[in-house]
């Protein structure tokens, strides 16, 4: 039999997220913010970010950023592009580029788009430009006849990985300005993953692969 926790222990577990009001002397550091000094520090961020100005994270988070990035095609309004950016957050991404619609639903990226450098290409043709002009070499991601298995390769260090919509996976145009086409692999009866977590362990795959694990939180 599974026991339920009791009304007190279910507001103790769902207690309050973060800090409250600062403690003791100020500190004099420009990056802290005044305002959530005096009235706490609830933000989906690490410990060592609290109190922090949102400006002073993004500059902190600018000197640790990896160098690969990550685009996502969004002529559907994919719902997983939340999702995708707060991994990408989660992974230092130095940037996410959003391909076709400019509009996408933030929920699934739970705040963390405001201290991640955000794109927007209307066609595949921008987000190559950017590459080509940046050093960066395209990885699509989709499970496609010719594609190399990700769990088999090493991905470039400075890249673009560039990931489909759920259900029809990349366009023909985002085929083309790839220059390396990587699968997932999988031993099931589904065609394909869901895109945000093809994202998550392509992204992954970099990290294992270039990522200096000391500076991890």
């Amino acid at each position: 039999m599974i026991e339920t926790p009791g009304p007190t222990e279910w507001s103790a577990a769902h207690a309050e997220v973060g800090v409250g009001p600062w403690e003791g002397p100020r500190p004099t550091d420009e990056r802290y913010d005044p305002e959530l000094l005096d009235h706490g520090d609830r933000r989906n961020v690490v410990d060592a970010y609290r109190y922090w100005r949102r400006e002073a994270i993004v500059a902190d988070m600018d000197a640790r950023r990896h160098p690969f990035h990550v685009a996502i095609e969004n002529f559907q309004h994919d719902h997983n592009i939340g999702t995708v950016v707060r991994t990408a957050n989660a992974f230092a991404a130095s940037a996410v580029h959003i391909v076709g619609k400019r509009r996408w639903n933030r929920r699934g990226a739970m705040v963390t788009d405001r201290y991640q450098h955000l794109y927007h290409h209307p066609e595949v043709s921008g987000l190559a430009e950017f590459a080509a002009a940046s050093g960066l070499t395209v990885v699509a991601v989709d499970n496609r006849p010719g594609a190399v298995p990700v769990e088999t390769v090493e991905l470039p260090r400075e890249c673009v990985l560039l990931f489909g919509q759920e259900g029809p996976g990349l366009s023909p145009e985002a085929q083309r300005a790839a220059s390396l086409v990587v699968s997932i692999a999988q031993f099931g009866t589904t065609r394909s993953i869901n895109a945000g977590v093809a994202a998550g362990i392509v992204m992954h795959t970099w990290v294992r692969g270039h990522a200096d694990l000391s500076s991890a939180w």
